[in-house]
């Protein structure tokens, strides 16, 4: 028993001893892995290398001259022992290496230097022929070679090691080829890619030639008068978030498929693709817990994705980038688009989005007080500025508030000054309508059906229809106090305006049912949408909720005619400055509005006599005065009767049309003075008799 006692005993002592000893072990190998891991983790960081490499030019250069210490004499012994002389050139060329490090901007750059760094050294220690490896590889080279040409080649491979270093630091050009060696060295010299993330090349530099824009003799605007994009977007731990979206799924029994993250100026975009038999609408149900998640409001969800089986979660950036107008100007996409391609933005994955007024061919915009409406305003204006000529090109501008298109005045491309009354609005409408319905009769009389077929076949003593394009500002002032008469005009151009080159752009802040009518609405399907207050609104403007979840700050839902779901786009920002640029570059080139006069005096004379729109009959008084001032002077237009005879405008053009249906007249022609058809026999007749009589005399 004793015996037994005693064995079971050394087993216990020796089962502990092996226990004890494994768990030494384990403890040893957990602080190993866990230093490798901090080793790891430095050697990783982007500040390891530079400061390697920095600390390493001062050893080098102080040992040089005996001022690092007994260290620095050790480093001094071993270098000379493995290299020679080529120890004073170590400072310098570990200087060069931290220098390349930080301003090199190829990928795999790490490598490249290492393998020039030690190309260097061995080519200088071969060059002195001291050291053990300059000696080695001098004497292989002078059994090859011979000594002369083992010089030659000793100074040809520290020439072509400083080639590679002047590679390496020389800044890419966007539209440079690579060399012929780089072509060899493909791999090294690719650039840097961020894997799942969509960037956009925009080319600014590349230069486009004339032929490629046929309008005639237009100065355009040149892209230095606006400012570039300078700043990227922060999309902040993608990594992370990835990994919180799908573990938010499955918290909630969701098996979904993660795919492409795309980085736009305003927010991110995570796809996913959810397995089969999943409902979408317990995905968008999940919009809050999200939210919560990835620490991050708001979060608009897209399911699906248009064109794809994918749903897209948009999370909002850490920091934003500017989109600007001279980056989508450049665009080859912009450059041989439509006479009216508008510069919209980007969408979320970072691409550039333009907007033919053509095709839409109205506009409705609406959004609350500071998310970037009027700036959208401004980028429309300029984008159609910039392609096309005053001559081809008229704005009229209706600002109630005053402020927002005051900077335009001097704009060559205005047809009135900016309009800032209720009542001048009501004329200018009615004027449009009468200038449409005078354009579809000149089409009538030509058998053309819209105004491209119309200026194809013009010839260049005919009537020239340059496109029009109405804005207003805010539309909610004039239709709380003109309401059911501004709705009708509205409504009247956008179903005729189209064909004879009449567009409409309208903004409110309000986007109520009182504003934006049924009828309204019908009418222009065209439609963006920037930050809202509540979804009743965001319904109101899209007939779809999502406008309340946008960030401001030209955050926005456009959503183009026949389209069934928007797209998220961030709208140019433009600044005052470049606003007032623009202006000045027209002002210095001599281009300043030239208003028509007649018509200016037609408004006005309407705007301060209202009520006089008197009817008259064939046998009035007046008409047969008007055919004698008419005759006499050989002038027809509506102001001249109206000065001469004190009466209002709609009389005045009433009376000349009854006079061209007398024949004493001709038909209208745009701005220029009727042509008076009577009475000139008479006068001639009238002057010759007179110089008869003064002969006689």
């Amino acid at each position: 028993m004793k015996k037994k006692n005693k064995n079971a005993g050394k087993k216990r002592q020796k089962f502990s001893y092996f226990k004890s000893l494994s768990e030494t072990f384990s403890g040893i190998f957990d602080l190993l892995l866990k230093f490798s891991k901090i080793l790891i983790k430095i050697f990783s960081q982007k500040w390891f290398l530079p400061s390697l490499f920095l600390f390493l030019t001062s050893i080098f250069t102080l040992s040089s001259f005996n001022l690092a210490g007994k260290f620095g004499a050790f480093v001094l012994k071993i270098t000379f022992f493995l290299f020679g002389k080529a120890h004073y050139f170590l400072g310098p060329l570990c200087f060069l290496v931290f220098f390349s490090i930080l301003f090199s901007k190829y990928a795999k750059k790490e490598i490249f230097i290492f393998l020039n760094f030690f190309l260097f050294l061995f080519g200088i220690s071969w060059f002195f022929g001291e050291g053990f490896f300059g000696k080695k590889i001098e004497k292989g080279a002078v059994f090859l070679f011979g000594p002369i040409l083992s010089k030659i080649f000793s100074v040809s491979f520290l020439l072509f090691s400083l080639f590679l270093f002047f590679l390496l630091l020389k800044r890419k050009e966007e539209t440079s080829q690579p060399s012929y060696f780089k072509r060899f060295l493909i791999p090294i010299f690719k650039e840097k890619e961020i894997p799942t993330i969509k960037k956009v090349e925009v080319k600014t530099k590349e230069k486009i030639s004339k032929e490629e824009f046929p309008e005639k003799g237009y100065a355009r605007l040149p892209l230095e008068v606006f400012e570039a994009e300078k700043e990227e977007s922060v999309a902040g731990n993608i990594e992370r978030n990835v990994y919180l979206i799908k573990k938010t799924m499955e918290d909630f029994g969701i098996e979904v498929e993660m795919g492409q993250v795309k980085v736009g100026p305003t927010v991110t975009q995570y796809t996913l693709k959810p397995a089969e038999g999943v409902k979408v609408s317990r995905i968008t149900s999940l919009v809050h817990e999200l939210s919560l998640n990835l620490a991050a409001h708001p979060i608009r969800i897209e399911a699906p994705i248009p064109g794809k089986s994918l749903v897209g979660i948009e999370v909002p950036n850490q920091k934003r980038a500017l989109v600007r107008l001279r980056n989508l100007f450049s665009l080859k996409e912009f450059q041989n688009s439509s006479p009216l391609m508008i510069a919209a933005g980007r969408d979320v994955a970072g691409e550039p989005v333009l907007a033919d007024l053509l095709k839409m061919p109205h506009l409705l915009v609406a959004g609350a007080t500071g998310t970037g409406k009027t700036l959208f305003l401004n980028s429309l204006i300029l984008s159609l500025v910039y392609k096309n000529p005053s001559e081809t090109l008229k704005f009229i501008l209706v600002d109630p508030k005053r402020v927002e298109f005051s900077i335009y005045q001097n704009l060559p491309h205005l047809l009135f000054p900016v309009i800032l009354e209720t009542k001048k609005t009501v004329l200018v409408l009615n004027w449009l309508i009468s200038e449409m319905e005078r354009r579809f009769e000149t089409l009538a009389l030509k058998q053309k059906r819209n105004i491209f077929e119309y200026q194809l076949s013009r010839k260049d003593d005919e009537e020239e229809m340059p496109f029009i394009v109405l804005i207003i500002d805010e539309l909610a002032d004039l239709m709380l106090s003109r309401g059911k008469e501004i709705e009708n005009k509205i409504v009247r151009i956008a179903q005729l305006g189209r064909a004879v080159g009449i567009h409409l752009v309208l903004a409110t802040q309000r986007p109520s049912v009182e504003v934006l009518t049924g009828l309204i609405k019908a009418n222009i399907t065209s439609r963006i949408a920037f930050q809202v207050a509540t979804q009743f609104d965001s319904r109101t403007i899209l007939d779809m909720g999502g406008a309340e979840k946008l960030l401001g700050r030209g955050d926005a839902l456009f959503l183009m005619s026949g389209a069934t779901k928007p797209k998220r786009i961030q709208t140019p920002f433009i600044s005052e400055a470049e606003l007032k640029k623009v202006i000045q570059w027209f002002e210095k080139k001599g281009m300043f509005p030239n208003f028509d006069n007649e018509i200016l005096e037609a408004l006005e004379s309407d705007f301060e006599e209202k009520d006089t729109e008197e009817i008259i009959v064939e046998g009035d008084p007046l008409l047969e005065e008007a055919e004698r001032l008419v005759v006499q002077t050989r002038k027809a237009s509506a102001s001249f009767l109206q000065r001469r005879m004190r009466i209002g405008y709609a009389r005045a053009a009433r009376l000349l049309d009854l006079l061209e249906k007398k024949g004493v007249v001709g038909p209208a022609q745009g701005s220029k003075p009727r042509e008076v058809l009577v009475g000139g026999e008479e006068k001639e007749k009238k002057e010759e008799k007179e110089e008869n009589d003064w002969e006689s005399i």
